[in-house]
């Protein structure tokens, strides 16, 4: 990637932050895939959650976890921990897979299952997981994993 790409996608993330702050509400599906395929990608995998309130705003994007070029270490306690203490309702699990494939692991499925068991002991939304990859994202709910 060129400096000039670098330049472009750190400017087209300020303006997705800036319009996410001004117009917190996730109403359409395709601008959280956008957000998502610009916010969470690089040369290691990197692990996100969207935290959101009842009214699926956004309450916060958090950077949980950064790993390794094949591997990115979760810790489920912590996600739901957190939002625990961001009175979130929902949330929206997010990470990238920098070889650009991608499609989900077995420690992948694994990982959202935990989560998801956790959600609905305390009562949240688990909305999907998607993994960015190289030019497309999957979705965990709509490959029928959630």
């Amino acid at each position: 990637m060129t400096e000039q790409e670098q330049t472009v996608i750190l400017e087209a993330r300020e303006i997705l932050a800036r319009y996410f702050n001004q117009n917190p509400m996730l109403t359409s599906w395709q601008a959280v895939l956008d957000y998502c395929a610009l916010a969470v990608r690089g040369e290691v995998e990197c692990f996100h959650v969207l935290y959101l309130d009842r009214k699926n705003r956004l309450i916060s994007d958090v950077r949980v976890s950064v790993g390794t070029v094949d591997h990115v270490p979760v810790y489920p306690r912590e996600v739901l921990k957190r939002a625990l203490l961001m009175n979130a309702s929902a949330l929206i699990l997010v990470h990238n897979h920098p070889s650009g494939d991608p499609e989900p692991s077995d420690a992948d499925l694994k990982m959202t299952k935990e989560i998801q068991k956790g959600c609905k002991t305390l009562g949240l939304t688990l909305h999907d997981h998607i993994i960015v990859g190289a030019g497309r994202e999957i979705s965990l709910r709509a490959r029928g994993d959630i």
